[in-house]
């Protein structure tokens, strides 16, 4: 399978801010992510165990800085050029606008997801 970036469909979409997402790949999702500074997950993952994302992510960083928080307390800082693995249990931060893309297992992922969309319409 080959696919460009601009083929990936955009689910997510605000000022600074583009997220898309492509299931179908095994088991996995693709998703390719562009955040701006600041973003931070944690309100977003009220409600799910723990408050926080248990789903594990597989990923590649263009450009930019952001930390996983591990439920333990643990946080790994990943920028540009790296190559990072995030086991489930944990919230991320955005320190430098952020360009990455990680695969994820589809299943876990919409469950995060299915909780992030029912967060922000009740933020709204």
């Amino acid at each position: 399978m080959k696919l460009q970036k601009e083929d990936i469909p955009v689910v997510m979409e605000a000022p600074d801010m583009i997220m898309r997402s492509l299931a179908g790949l095994g088991n996995m999702t693709v998703v390719f992510h562009e955040l701006p500074k600041g973003t931070d997950f944690t309100p977003l993952l009220k409600g799910l165990g723990n408050d926080s994302c248990h789903c594990p992510h597989w990923g590649y960083i263009f450009e930019g800085t952001f930390r996983f928080i591990y439920d333990d307390g643990k946080e790994e800082s990943f920028e540009a050029g790296d190559v990072f693995y995030a086991h489930a249990g944990h919230t991320a931060i955005v320190d430098k606008d952020v360009k990455f893309i990680d695969f994820s297992p589809t299943k876990e992922l919409d469950e995060v997801m299915t909780n992030v969309g029912r967060v922000m319409s009740e933020m709204n």
